[in-house]
């Protein structure tokens, strides 16, 4: 079976490739291990995350893109050239046309960039949408309605709030505040409060364990090994999701305000549709206990978590990519 059109959710933790008839093929870290004598790529992906704080001085593991931008062109042509080749069958000769998504907030040299590194990875065409519309179509929304609707889309580098009507954007706020900017939260609280040094992976995991918008009456605990930053030695510590809740507070308000710019942005007309039908959350951001509760507590108006938040996007690329001449006109800029 010949693959003739790829959706690549770019993400600045998390990439996902999603083949129209087959949904959603592959799903890696974006991360990249390089081989810093021989200037070369060891590992993409999950065996690169693995490597993570864990490596000698010859070998450098970090993210290509930053804040959902390509922050360095060759190691992000390298990774999306990768997930090209697990993507497609060996046999097939010719090249894939590529959907990438970018944050709403881009330039245009950063949304050139991207279709760049896309075509000498390999691809026949490049296009790119944003993310706040490819994850609308994802979430079921219907973007071509004459109706306002408001998509918040939470990711590792950037939250984007978009209000979308007749299948384009009509109020747009992309901050750069998202997943890694509370994990980085949670690593300085626990510096701070324990003075306990902990790597990434674990302030990751105790967002994702134990990490909550709101103050829990019954709650819930997690023990963690980190350096102890007076004696320089290994020790554990129990953190509470309530601890959790705290060290997220300020990223989180960053992101309450993005939202409240846009609904005050946004036209009276789309507003009262907006009111009716409430808001709908996607993104890794949206498996945040309670994101939901805090967004309505927040803003007034109703939230909603959207089917498989995480695979939004993604399912976006593939929908676009199966009814292009559709959603040419309103999303897509070509090279």
């Amino acid at each position: 079976m010949f693959i003739k059109k790829i959706g690549i959710d770019l993400g600045t933790c998390n990439s996902l490739v999603f083949s129209p008839k087959k949904g959603i093929v592959l799903q890696e870290p974006s991360v990249v291990a390089v081989s810093m004598d021989e200037n070369r790529i060891l590992a993409v992906g999950q065996e690169a995350k693995e490597m993570t704080g864990r490596t000698p001085d010859t070998i450098r593991v970090y993210r290509p893109l930053k804040d959902g931008v390509i922050a360095d062109f060759r190691v992000t042509q390298a990774m999306i050239s990768y997930f090209i080749k697990k993507v497609i069958p060996p046999y097939q000769f010719f090249k894939p046309e590529l959907m990438i998504s970018i944050p709403a907030g881009v330039t245009s040299t950063e949304r050139r960039a991207v279709i760049e590194a896309a075509l000498k990875a390999g691809a026949k065409q490049a296009f790119v949408a944003k993310e706040p519309i490819l994850a609308a179509i994802g979430a079921g929304i219907p973007i071509n309605s004459c109706s306002g609707n408001l998509i918040v889309d939470i990711g590792g580098g950037t939250s984007e709030v978009a209000v979308i009507s007749l299948g384009g954007i009509v109020t747009v706020n992309s901050v750069r505040v998202a997943g890694d900017k509370i994990d980085l939260s949670i690593s300085n609280f626990i510096k701070e409060r324990h003075n306990l040094a902990i790597g990434e992976q674990t302030a990751e995991e105790l967002k994702i364990k134990i990490g909550t918008t709101i103050p829990e009456r019954s709650e819930r605990s997690l023990d963690i090994r980190g350096r102890d930053l007076i004696s320089g030695l290994p020790r554990t510590v129990k953190i509470t999701s309530n601890e959790i809740c705290q060290a997220i507070a300020e990223p989180l308000q960053e992101i309450m305000y993005a939202i409240k710019q846009v609904l005050r942005n946004t036209p009276p007309e789309l507003a009262a549709d907006i009111m009716d039908k409430g808001m709908v959350v996607s993104g890794g951001g949206a498996l945040l206990k309670n994101i939901d509760k805090l967004i309505s507590k927040s803003t007034g108006v109703p939230c909603y978590i959207a089917e498989e938040p995480l695979f939004c996007v993604a399912k976006g690329t593939g929908v676009v990519l199966e009814n292009l001449d559709t959603y040419k006109r309103s999303i897509m800029s070509r090279k």
